[in-house]
């Protein structure tokens, strides 16, 4: 083969090829390059490569490509993207070597480019392909993980319907079938109340699961705001349990200067829960502690009991639909009142903590006195 063949496959190789010298400067570059770029073969010479990259590829050759070639004389194919001479952009991948003289001077360095347009946009899709597979991925994930909490759910509500409704619904039932055989209007009134709280406790029931589903399915347990002087629904409550638990001792202590910005009755609701559920657990020898203040913009409710302490494991699933912790016993209720709680918090913009030791029981809730604030949970 001829000088003459050697030089035509040097300037029309399919590929592009340059010389730089140790200043960076071109060199020699072919006409496969210089074509691809849009400059005249005699016009590469003498321009520095920068002024061939774009700002990106400026920093990375500096920084990352120039590095590894003073440590080790080569790189291989790395990503470059090119400008040519109109200033569009030209996806090439690099090859390079470094030619040294015996006493490891550079001499000059030599980079073989090939465009990688096709090669680029298909690296670039399977990216995008394998974020969108690792977004796939968390989405079913947290698809399977709701639909397990779905299930769960459902259970749990069969479970409601089965056993906790059929309690009082069973009562009624027996009322009624004595009614039939009460012989004095004493008999009647007796089994008469007794159906009303059966009635009683199963509208309370369903009201809970009702906003079981609201919580759970919908935006949220809705609420209705206003400006309110919140004494007054307090002290309601503590009067209907009061009345309803003759036997435990209720000690408050109020400190509220300040109308609240809440939906009155579900606040009513949200307190009714916690106390009811200090007094179910509590020491019954022991009064149930309740304080409630207006300071630094924030309304704060706390009750608290004396009584075993709950495990830190429990405390964790207070907050869950349908928990009852075996520590507490047996109750009537459906396991709803602290999520249906939490969830009027949440509808407040504020929050519901537990602390629980050996000496007391305390759920503390907190929310903004007026406007559209939240909380974040302490």
């Amino acid at each position: 083969m001829g000088d003459s063949d050697f030089e035509d496959l040097y300037e029309n190789a399919p590929c592009g090829y340059l010389s730089l010298r140790p200043d960076g400067r071109i060199d020699r570059a072919n006409k496969t390059l210089a074509g691809w770029t849009g400059y005249a073969a005699d016009d590469l010479p003498g321009l520095r490569l920068s002024e061939l990259l774009n700002m990106a590829g400026r920093i990375f050759f500096e920084t990352h490509v120039s590095p590894l070639l003073r440590m080790q004389g080569f790189f291989d194919e790395f990503a470059l993207d090119l400008l040519t001479k109109d200033g569009k952009r030209l996806p090439a991948i690099a090859n390079a070597r470094e030619r040294r003289d015996d006493a490891g001077a550079l001499l000059f360095t030599r980079l073989t480019v090939l465009r990688a347009a096709d090669r680029r946009r298909y690296e670039r899709d399977l990216i995008d392909a394998r974020k969108q597979s690792d977004e796939l991925k968390v989405a079913l994930e947290e698809r399977l993980r709701q639909e397990r909490e779905n299930a769960e759910l459902r259970e749990q509500f069969i479970a409601v319907l089965g056993h906790d409704l059929r309690n009082p619904l069973a009562s009624i039932a027996a009322g009624a079938r004595l009614m039939l055989k009460a012989k004095t209007p004493e008999d009647g009134l007796r089994l008469e109340a007794m159906m009303q709280s059966s009635v009683g406790r199963m509208a309370k029931m369903i009201d809970s699961v009702m906003d079981l589903a609201r919580g759970r399915l919908g935006g949220g347990i809705s609420v209705s705001k206003s400006i309110t002087g919140i004494e007054p629904v307090l002290d309601h409550v503590v009067a209907e349990l009061a009345t309803a638990h003759p036997d435990r001792g209720i000690e408050t202590q109020f400190e509220l200067e300040t109308p609240v910005f809440c939906d009155p009755a579900r606040i009513a609701q949200l307190f009714s829960n916690l106390l009811g559920n200090a007094i179910s657990h509590g020491a019954r020898d022991r009064p149930v502690r309740i304080g409630a203040m207006t300071k630094s913009g924030v309304f704060e409710l706390f009750v608290a009991n004396s009584g075993a302490s709950i495990p830190a494991e429990a405390r964790k699933r207070l907050f869950q639909p349908f928990y009852r912790g075996a520590a507490h016993g047996p109750s009537e209720g459906l396991g709803l009142g602290l999520y249906i709680a939490a969830e009027i918090a949440k509808a407040h913009g504020g929050t519901i903590d537990v602390a629980s030791s050996e000496r007391e029981t305390r759920f503390t809730f907190r929310m903004p006195l007026e406007g559209d604030g939240s909380l974040r949970p302490g």
